[in-house]
């Protein structure tokens, strides 16, 4: 597997024809081992439940389309954008492990190996000033651990949390956004704050490179974020917000959950969660826990 244009052309063309999830073109892609070898014909490497559904994906592709991916590949790339694809040694690491990884990302700024050092830092838009300084007080704490701060860059706490990171000397933070890498970064109060991010991390999208910000993408945004890293913690988070389903992908992805107690002792939804099997609840010292996770992995 390699960084090679004409794979990721390939990867790119099946992925736009793929008349099912994104993720099940992965899972096929993965297990081929080359996208280029799919759209010759060869499906040897496929599990046989695997085979008809390649078949079909690969039926949709014309040369045209592989020569547009690449194209596109190379517009956007000049523009100091990277692209990692499954198939890539790039691609991050602990988002290999999820089924629903995207087929790519690309990428504003830079990823580096140790971002697989990552927690996720997210709660609602509409936070409390105490859960900003929540959400501060720990991205600074594993920021100055050397531990990678992700967040979506939304208003409220991931502002916080990606702002606290940056404040931090040496901290990185990693932005994943619901909109295409190339488009007007949402919300406009934080461009600023993303051009800062891309200089000390990166700015994450598994979207195509002018897609707006839509509703459905911020539950996709969240795969990829929970995706990302080590574990997620949340600071606050109605019954409504994105964040709580960040929390049920971090369970359903085998990742570690933290919820503070505050949020526990105020939200319905966070003390069935914290039943749950490998679900943890703190009011101090969370930074310590979560130094540990990251430097036993």
């Amino acid at each position: 597997m390699g960084n090679s244009v004409a794979e990721q052309a390939a990867v790119l063309a099946l992925t736009k024809a793929s008349p099912r999830e994104w993720y099940r073109t992965v899972a096929v892609i993965s297990e081929a081992g080359s996208a280029i070898r799919l759209l010759e014909g060869d499906i040897s490497p496929l599990a046989t439940q695997h085979k008809q559904y390649a078949r079909e994906i690969c039926e949709r592709v014309s040369p045209d389309d592989v020569g547009s991916a690449q194209n596109l590949i190379d517009r956007i790339t000049a523009q100091n954008v990277s692209l990692y694809t499954i198939l890539d040694k790039d691609y991050p690491a602990n988002l290999h492990l999820i089924y629903n990884r995207p087929p790519f990302i690309w990428v504003k700024g830079e990823l580096k190996p140790e971002d697989f050092r990552a927690i996720a830092v997210v709660g609602t838009r509409q936070a409390t000033d105490d859960g900003l300084k929540r959400a501060a007080r720990l991205a600074g704490d594993l920021a100055g651990e050397g531990v990678t701060v992700l967040s979506g860059l939304a208003k409220g706490i991931d502002t916080a949390a990606h702002s606290a990171a940056l404040d931090t000397d040496a901290g990185r933070t990693v932005a994943v956004v619901g909109h295409g890498i190339l488009a007007p970064v949402y919300p406009k109060e934080n461009r600023g704050l993303a051009e800062r991010i891309c200089e000390r991390g990166a700015i994450v999208s598994q979207f195509w490179p002018e897609a707006p910000p839509r509703q459905m993408n911020f539950p996709m945004r969240n795969v990829v974020m929970s995706g990302m890293a080590m574990g997620t913690v949340v600071i606050e988070a109605s019954a409504t917000s994105g964040a709580k389903m960040q929390a049920r992908l971090a369970i359903e992805h085998g990742k570690r959950l933290f919820l503070l107690e505050s949020l526990v002792d105020s939200q319905e939804w966070a003390r069935r969660y914290a039943a749950r099997p490998g679900v943890s609840t703190h009011r101090s010292g969370l930074a310590v826990t979560l130094r540990g996770l990251v430097c036993l992995r």
